[in-house]
């Protein structure tokens, strides 16, 4: 005579390890967003240290370095989502409502706050129509952020090809703002330079809405074996970041900002090269 055997130890564990798993998932998907939370922690930062800069000029470059903070915590949440394949479209919006306070709403602040507002508490005469001007192209920058961002969230990146960005990044424009507050620290004085200054925030919200490609960087496979030499420039650079962050992340930002345009202007020309011996 047989008998089925039943195991109630085993019947009670499967449903525990059902729940743990289920856990775990949970909290895979909380990893992202918990990157992406401490990047929104460094925008609001950010704005709070802009607004104490009235006073003091070191609030002014906090602000900068939270704005630096942010782009390398929005950097690993989109890494992080990817290689535990928790991608998910919450966390995609997610992301971008974190992107423009971070570099939307941050940088045109601190880019009011640095290159415009300065004069005006220092009593320089004559400055209201500039300063009327600041608060308007720092709009027209905060704008060309969420047009990004939208573009972004429907269009993905450039067609075909997962290397380039259409359009310059959100991250890459607020770094070249808090890069430029870094270096220079001293808050504009002269209203030629605030000019120069508005005139750059013209450029880089130009350069997020147009469909100039941008390299993207994604397509380095870290995980694969590099050459003694890769690792030892990659030192130096973080080296010199640490020692020399201001010159250091001034030459990296406007080397980007500018290596869009170059590709354009090449691609332009070979374009026209092409159809004159065709």
């Amino acid at each position: 005579m047989e008998f089925n055997s039943i195991d109630p130890i085993g019947q009670e564990e499967e449903p525990r390890r059902l729940f743990r798993n289920h856990r775990l998932r949970r909290g895979v998907y909380l990893l992202p967003s918990a990157f992406t939370v401490a990047n929104l922690l460094c925008g609001y930062y950010a704005i709070l240290a802009t607004l104490d800069g009235r006073t003091r000029t070191v609030d002014f470059d906090n602000a900068a370095c939270a704005i630096g903070f942010a782009i390398i915590l929005d950097s690993l949440d989109g890494r992080v989502a990817r290689a535990m394949g928790t991608n998910s479209e919450f966390g995609k919006q997610f992301d971008s409502l974190a992107d423009i306070i971070s570099f939307g709403i941050a940088p045109a602040f601190l880019a009011y706050a640095w290159g415009v507002r300065a004069m005006a508490a220092e009593g320089v005469p004559d400055i209201i129509h500039l300063t009327q001007l600041g608060w308007l192209i720092g709009f027209f920058y905060l704008g060309c952020t969420a047009w990004r961002l939208a573009r972004f969230n429907i269009q993905g990146m450039a067609e075909g090809s997962n290397r380039f960005f259409v359009g310059m990044p959100c991250p890459a424009a607020a770094g070249m703002i808090a890069a430029t507050v870094h270096f220079f620290q001293i808050p504009i004085s002269d209203a030629r330079f605030s000019v120069l200054w508005l005139l750059l925030l013209v450029l880089l919200g130009s350069l997020m809405s147009s469909t100039i490609r941008h390299y993207s960087f994604k397509d380095i496979e870290w995980a694969r074996r590099r050459p003694s030499l890769f690792v030892v420039l990659l030192v130096l650079l973080v080296g010199a970041i640490f020692k020399f962050s201001g010159p250091t992340l001034m030459v990296i930002a406007s080397v980007y900002t500018l290596h869009g345009l170059v590709l354009q202007a090449v691609k332009t020309v070979r374009r026209r090269v092409a159809s004159r011996h065709a």
